[in-house]
């Protein structure tokens, strides 16, 4: 994945693709697989916004079922079972437990009744995804971290789980070898009209500041919370604001779902990559979109909330991370951020402009499969949609389970730890073989850069010579998230530095620049 952003001057697209969060990257991809001449372009890095700040989920929505929203739960059920099969190096199985006490807002037969429709709409799948009862004891010997008193069993459940980000990052890889013009750091800076319709747009590069146009028979906007910067946008869109927490490792390898003892809400405790995600909040957001921040009384709520149900209270010296991100939700006139529907739909303005409103990272793929129907129908093209049940672009092509098994066995001959070896696996898919070669090169690449993360410097090396890593941030955030998972000091940032310094084309001063930027966000 190399960046050049002159191959977008004077070019003429089919599509122009505004926005690289999920929404767009799927856009992008099904659009260049059917051969549409497509150029995507983000302001910031991939995903640099809401589609790295999410729970990390691939899930049907169990909570939706109680606002009676069937149509969403069993579409996103659908593709999590499509993606678990076509990407499994990138979506992953993931239980959930669901505890039930003496006080508890929803009680056993409700939620028993909640599961089994959940499962029907599944169509019963096999057990590894079927919901299952456990007595009392069990049930706390299963999670040993929840405290027992008032406990009355629980019940387990099956969703996925995913690295956002990198998401992301594979579905641009993939749409950039389709044939697609992939540039991140670019930015919209003004729409061309020819009578009264877009016929192309004004770009500016992020890195040097040169303007281009682009010429295009269809533009997309996949911006998120950008929509809603225009008066148009603003009566299409309603933004809430959810924030997660990063704290020490509290669960094995499955999660909890939980209700919030003040308000009803429901928030997860999920593991990932060796920590706890807590999270998520839903309030109205109305202020600066560029600068998205957790606010205190936000923390204060999550720590509470978990702390009703762990048996060993956190405190907010336990916070390692946090993060902060907008959703974009079709306008609602309900009180109530979390009863608004997280459905989809497509508008498009008077000038012919295309605009995602709203979804979720788990029904992604066909919403957008319907954006590009939409811009093949304006376009005269019959062409169907080329994403679904179509493997990933880094996914093996042999049985997933024995190709995983050789390449941790490969793995540990060159010295990587089990743990690093799992993510490194997930992380990277097909493309692992091309970071064991670096570790022959070099065998102290195989060491992890932080002791207690399961990521590797070869890993980190690799990343900044093949993903279109601009800044040391996006290295550290988006392709491996490790500025969310660890408390760094300037030491270590420069160690990390250095390493790809060669690699990025960056002197002292360079290097002292991106550490300042890491450490102030």
């Amino acid at each position: 994945m190399k960046r050049d952003f002159s191959l977008l001057a004077g070019r003429h697209f089919d599509l122009l693709v505004c926005g690289g969060g999920i929404y767009g990257a799927w856009t992008a991809y099904d659009a260049a697989l059917r051969g549409l001449s497509v150029a995507i372009i983000e302001q910031g890095d991939w995903a640099a916004a809401t589609s790295s700040a999410s729970s990390k989920l691939i899930h049907g929505g169990l909570r939706y079922l109680e606002t009676y929203d069937f149509k969403l739960v069993r579409k996103a059920i659908l593709e999590r079972q499509m993606l678990l099969e076509m990407a499994p190096h990138r979506v992953w199985p993931l239980r959930f437990g669901v505890p039930v006490y003496a006080d508890s807002r929803i009680g056993t037969l409700q939620l028993k009744a909640g599961l089994i429709l959940y499962d029907f709409l599944a169509g019963f799948p096999g057990p590894d995804i079927a919901h299952h009862h456990f007595d009392r004891k069990a049930f706390a010997e299963r999670f040993s971290a929840l405290d027992s008193e008032g406990l009355k069993g629980g019940f387990t459940y099956g969703d996925a789980q995913t690295d956002d980000a990198r998401l992301v990052l594979e579905l641009i890889a993939g749409a950039m070898a389709a044939g697609a013009m992939c540039v991140n750091y670019c930015k919209l800076t003004g729409l061309i009209e020819t009578n009264g319709l877009v016929s192309g747009a004004t770009v500016q590069d992020q890195l040097n500041h040169n303007s281009v146009e682009i010429h295009a028979k269809q533009i997309v906007n996949t911006t998120g919370q950008w929509t809603a910067t225009s008066e148009q946008g603003r009566e299409w869109c309603r933004l809430t604001k959810g924030i997660h927490l990063v704290m020490p490792a509290a669960l094995a390898d499955e999660a909890l779902l939980l209700t919030a003892k003040s308000d009803g809400r429901v928030f997860f405790l999920i593991p990932w990559y060796g920590m706890t995600l807590v999270g998520t909040t839903d309030t109205e957001y109305s202020d600066d979109l560029d600068h998205v921040a957790v606010e205190p009384e936000e923390v204060a709520y999550l720590l509470a909330e978990a702390n009703h149900y762990l048996k060993t209270a956190w405190t907010e010296t336990d916070i390692v991370g946090s993060y902060a991100g907008v959703r974009v939700m079709k306008r609602s006139d309900k009180a109530s951020p979390s009863a608004v529907s997280r459905d989809w739909e497509l508008e498009t303005g008077s000038n012919g402009v295309h605009y995602s409103i709203g979804g979720k990272l788990t029904s992604a793929r066909e919403d957008a499969a319907c954006i590009v129907n939409t811009v093949c129908a304006q376009l005269g093209m019959d062409k169907p949609c080329a994403t679904r049940s179509r493997r990933f672009p880094w996914a093996p092509e042999e049985n997933f389970s024995a190709w995983a098994i050789a390449a941790s066995a490969q793995a540990n001959q060159l010295g990587i730890d089990q743990e690093s070896a799992k993510w490194l696996i997930r992380r990277q898919g097909k493309r692992v073989g091309e970071v064991f070669s670096i570790i022959a090169d070099a065998p102290g690449l195989a060491e992890r850069i932080v002791p207690t993360l399961p990521f590797i410097y070869a890993d980190l090396l690799f990343c900044a010579r093949n993903e279109m890593v601009i800044h040391l941030d996006d290295l550290l955030r988006r392709r491996m998230p490790l500025l969310i998972l660890a408390q760094f000091t300037e030491n270590p940032l420069r160690r990390i530095a250095e390493t790809v310094a060669a690699t990025m084309g960056w002197d002292e001063v360079a290097i002292g620049r991106e550490i300042e930027t890491c450490r102030q966000r």
